[in-house]
């Protein structure tokens, strides 16, 4: 046995270690975030886009007050924040040399596709609640 290693098993040595590291968690943060824009972005596409061509204000307030649809727009505006965030992140760790400047580089990443995500609920909800 290793000098360190202790009574651990051989899984809690191999915890942690390894390339991978997080990596499979964001593989499938990415491809859950892709699967659910694929319905949402068709719903936003030719529901709420198409759908609401030349409508003026008062329309587009009735159609968001919908609960269905105020619920569908925040589940495409956070799931594309999310994909977003994500594979912005992979660009980062790829091309950002030195590790202080990879760490701010996705730290503000995270910030403002959180910041942006969190402007965008408020603007739905503001909408859909007649603010």
């Amino acid at each position: 046995m290793k000098t360190g290693t202790g009574m651990r098993s051989a899984l809690g040595r191999a915890r942690g270690l390894g390339a991978a590291g997080g990596a499979a968690h964001h593989w499938i943060g990415q491809r859950v975030t892709a699967v659910a824009l694929v319905p949402l972005g068709l719903w936003f596409v030719f529901g709420a886009v198409i759908g609401n061509l030349g409508a003026d204000d008062v329309a587009i307030r009735a159609w968001m007050a919908s609960p269905l649809n105020a619920t569908l727009m925040i589940l495409f505006v956070v799931s594309a924040f999310q994909h977003g965030a994500l594979g912005l992140q992979v660009v980062l760790e790829d091309y950002v040399h030195g590790a202080a400047a990879k760490n701010v580089a996705v730290m503000a990443n995270k910030m403002f596709a959180a910041a942006g995500a969190l402007f965008c609920v408020v603007c739905v909800l503001t909408l859909a609640l007649g603010g």
